[in-house]
């Protein structure tokens, strides 16, 4: 069984609202199967402060944060070793380890810890 999962939000340029969708139906079946890292890619924008689906989906973020629907989340910025969210996420999931986003400073993803 595969503890991490990828998902490519961005695909298709879909609005926030589609996107926000998407990320649910996402987060709803990886539960099912048992993943508990999901990886949203969501992209960044390219005016060089952040789009529309990186600033909405991390608000989501904070609001599924709040209602129990994921544990917590990590913005790609702070997928570092030297965050202690990230440290208590790779004890729990250390396969999350290898993952080439980790310490890249990726501003177009997001992790989810689920629950």
């Amino acid at each position: 069984m595969r503890v991490i999962r990828t998902c490519l939000i961005e695909a298709g340029l879909p609005s926030l609202e589609e996107a926000r969708r998407r990320v649910l139906e996402e987060i709803r079946r990886a539960k099912r199967e048992g993943v508990r890292v999901l990886k949203v890619i969501h992209g960044y924008g390219s005016s060089g402060k952040g789009g529309a689906l990186c600033v909405g989906l991390r608000k989501s973020f904070r609001l599924r944060r709040k209602e129990g629907v994921i544990r917590d989340f990590i913005p790609g910025d702070d997928f570092s070793i030297f965050t202690p969210q990230v440290l208590a996420l790779l004890d729990a999931v250390p396969e999350l380890r290898g993952d080439p986003d980790l310490n890249a400073t990726n501003e177009g993803i997001t992790i989810l810890w689920l629950k």
